[in-house]
């Protein structure tokens, strides 16, 4: 393995906090004895080209400084090539970086326990959901809380974390139940009225939030939660309980697993590691070790 390591690094992540975080995790990465390289890129598209060129030119692995967002695009990089992926979180949720064990929000442990993983050979093959031509690693979310991501989006202000708290507010008023067609591999078809659908190569989204907390990034199925329906009361009572994963044991919600999973509702965007993939119907496969990870 090459001893060259490109950061990969949103600097806008966290309000700021990855261009910050770039600097302490080059340096434990340099300590250790790696060189490395840094790639931006003054949009999305041409972030993911220069990261995509690192790659091909056969760096020794990419590391992903920033958030979900950031990793999500790093996976995108690195997928089918072997290349190891590493991820300094320092985003709002991070919950990819949470599900693989890595240090959240802390650059220079993160910089430090990549650095000892690759030297030791430390790394693992993980599955991904793959819907369309776009690969995830979390949770393909949609319906409620899809529709609060849709709504914070098109609001200018407030901006941070409070923006998506009044959005959902906001939707919470609006609230009502979708009517949904959910195809499980080979044909299982289930048509329900719901409060949304997860589908979760991963386990939390949104920073934490538990919602399909069996989920096992090594066993090439998804975890699919089924929220149903629900009034405002209920939701609101139900929403606590998913930081802890405990939501799976009350009536209202319903757990499957497949490897394939098509969704159908009018007029729901599908976001996946909170990056909007378009409008369902949405198809997701579980493709079994897609991609090769550095951590604990």
């Amino acid at each position: 393995m090459t001893s060259e390591i490109t950061l990969f690094v949103n600097p806008t992540a966290g309000r700021g906090r990855g261009a910050r975080a770039a600097l302490p995790a080059a340096s434990a990465l340099r300590a250790a004895g790696f060189s490395v390289r840094t790639v931006l890129g003054e949009d999305a598209v041409d972030a993911l080209t220069r990261a995509r060129g690192a790659v091909e030119e056969g760096t020794g692995a990419l590391v992903a400084v920033g958030g979900d967002g950031m990793a999500n695009l790093a996976l995108q990089a690195v997928v089918g090539t072997g290349t190891p992926l590493g991820l300094i979180a320092a985003g709002t949720g991070n919950d990819f970086a949470r599900s693989l064990g890595m240090p959240l929000k802390e650059p220079a442990a993160a910089g430090r326990m990549i650095a000892d993983a690759l030297k030791c050979g430390r790394v693992r093959d993980i599955d991904l959901g793959r819907a369309g031509d776009r690969w995830f690693g979390t949770v393909l979310a949609s319906g409620f809380d899809s529709r609060v991501n849709d709504r914070g989006n098109r609001m200018r202000l407030p901006v941070g974390r409070f923006k998506y708290d009044l959005a959902m507010v906001a939707e919470l008023g609006a609230l009502r139940p979708i009517p949904y067609r959910i195809t499980l591999d080979d044909g299982d078809v289930r048509e329900v009225e719901a409060t949304l659908v997860a589908v979760g190569n991963g386990a939390s989204y949104g920073g934490g939030m538990r919602i399909c907390p069996g989920a096992d990034l090594t066993d090439g199925l998804f975890d699919v939660t089924v929220v149903g329906d629900c009034g405002r009361a209920t939701l609101l009572r139900v929403f606590p309980t998913v930081y802890r994963g405990t939501h799976v044991d009350r009536p209202e919600v319903s757990v499957f697993r497949a490897s394939r999973v098509e969704l159908a509702a009018e007029e729901v965007t599908g976001y996946a590691d909170g990056e909007p993939l378009g409008p369902l119907p949405l198809t997701a496969s579980c493709v079994r070790g897609a991609v090769r990870v550095v951590g604990p």
